[in-house]
């Protein structure tokens, strides 16, 4: 097995406006993804934290400290050329949404569900026009297929950039309707990780720190938190 590993060449990053977007070069080379794509995002603020990774490269290349460009490299090689399939996957949650499984005992953790859950309910319903309707205990419930159509739209009217960061937004909180309360700006990235953890919170409450699911817990706050800039940086009409 080769131990190759690319190496800093480069004197200059800088990001140039063109037609499609932004792109980032190498002094004057242009960054392209893993599958030989020209890297061009859809925003300057985006290429500018895309190009900060490259400038922080000192020697080696490590795409696991390149978050940005990681995304990038994701929303332009995956999600582009699979746009659909993603966009099915993902709506595929809202049949499960997190928000709809509630526990039946003990009553404060009931209560605690219902207070955190039931406004986002509520304000989906409203945005969108799509109520979930949650139940209690595990066995799965069929929702209303008007409901989910109406919530799911805004993933296949997403652009790559915004499906890639939707991918993660939902996958790591387990609810599309906390993914959405974060894109539309109606959940700080941080509400929404406490409200999507209130589960594992009460557990910790009961039974003590696992050490072991915190330090996992903490690896996908870390990736929930860049998921939530990274849309915000995708999402154009929303910066206009």
């Amino acid at each position: 097995m080769s131990n190759w590993v690319a190496k800093r060449f480069w004197t200059d990053v800088n990001v140039v406006e063109q037609e499609g977007g932004f792109a980032v070069q190498l002094d004057t080379r242009p960054v392209k993804t893993p599958a030989k794509a020209p890297l061009v995002v859809p925003s300057r603020e985006m290429g500018e934290a895309v190009a900060e990774e490259w400038r922080a490269v000192v020697e080696k290349i490590d795409p696991s400290v390149m978050s940005f460009t990681r995304s990038a490299n994701a929303a332009i090689d995956k999600v582009s050329v699979q746009f659909n399939e993603v966009a099915e996957m993902l709506a595929a949650y809202g049949g499960s949404d997190l928000l709809c499984y509630r526990a039946d005992s003990p009553q404060k953790l009931v209560a605690r569900q219902a207070n955190g859950w039931d406004p986002l309910i509520d304000w989906a319903d409203k945005i969108f026009g799509g109520r979930l309707v949650p139940t209690q205990g595990i066995m799965p419930i069929t929702q209303n297929e008007t409901a989910l159509e109406a919530l799911t739209t805004p993933l296949f009217s997403a652009s790559p950039f915004e499906l890639a960061a939707l991918h993660d937004l939902i996958a790591m909180s387990g609810s599309l309707v906390i993914a959405l309360a974060v894109t539309q700006r109606r959940l700080t990235a941080s509400d929404a990780w406490d409200l999507s953890r209130i589960d594992e919170k009460w557990q910790e409450e009961q039974w003590g720190v696992d050490d072991d699911a915190t330090q996992v817990a903490e690896i996908k706050r870390t990736a929930f938190f860049h998921a939530a800039d990274f849309y915000q940086m995708a999402n154009i009409d929303a910066r206009r």
